[in-house]
């Protein structure tokens, strides 16, 4: 079974977060949504989800893909949390998958793994980031290697079930999808 690891942070995008997290647990993958600490984290619409557990209680596990949502502190929140920023850089040392939508590219290229990197995020979210190093196109979502990126709310469907494609093949993502009435 796929583990999957969503990461969330107080100021998260609930479209975001809640579309992926449902998408991949229709898909029957194992996920694990973690706080940056035990309690109640507050959406960016105030929203309140109770992770499933918190990041220090998963720092040793592996997973097979880690999936980052964006939102206003949020992507901020996890960019500056020393936990995420070590599971992200280990996860790439790893070349296991690492999702990013929105303003969560923003916690990758902290993490100094954008190198090369075709992305694509949300207009504006990297505006302060040096981004020389890597390539930001307009699209919806983008694949390149490892890291799969996608532009915001209005992409987290699609986005999700890219990540399902990426990790479970295409019958399965058609399946989802499917059962989404989206054709």
């Amino acid at each position: 079974m796929v583990s999957v690891l969503v990461p969330i942070a107080k100021g998260f995008e609930e479209l975001e977060a809640i579309t992926i997290i449902d998408l991949l647990r229709r898909a029957n993958f194992n996920v694990t949504t973690a706080g940056l600490d035990d309690q109640p984290v507050r959406a960016s619409r105030d929203n309140v989800l109770i992770p499933d557990t918190s990041l220090d209680k998963v720092m040793q596990d592996q997973f097979d893909l880690i999936v980052l949502p964006g939102g206003l502190p949020g992507a901020d929140n996890l960019r500056d949390d020393p936990n995420v920023q070590q599971l992200i850089k280990r996860q790439h040392t790893g070349n296991k998958k690492i999702g990013a939508i929105c303003a969560a590219p923003k916690v990758l290229a902290a993490a100094g793994i954008l190198t090369g990197k075709n992305i694509t995020c949300y207009p504006g979210a990297l505006d302060q980031v040096d981004s020389s190093s890597f390539s930001i196109s307009g699209n919806d979502v983008e694949i390149d290697g490892n890291i799969i990126t996608s532009r915001g709310p209005g992409t987290a469907m699609d986005f999700a079930l890219t990540l399902i494609e990426q990790m479970g093949g295409k019958p399965l993502r058609d399946k989802v999808s499917d059962q989404l009435m989206r054709n």
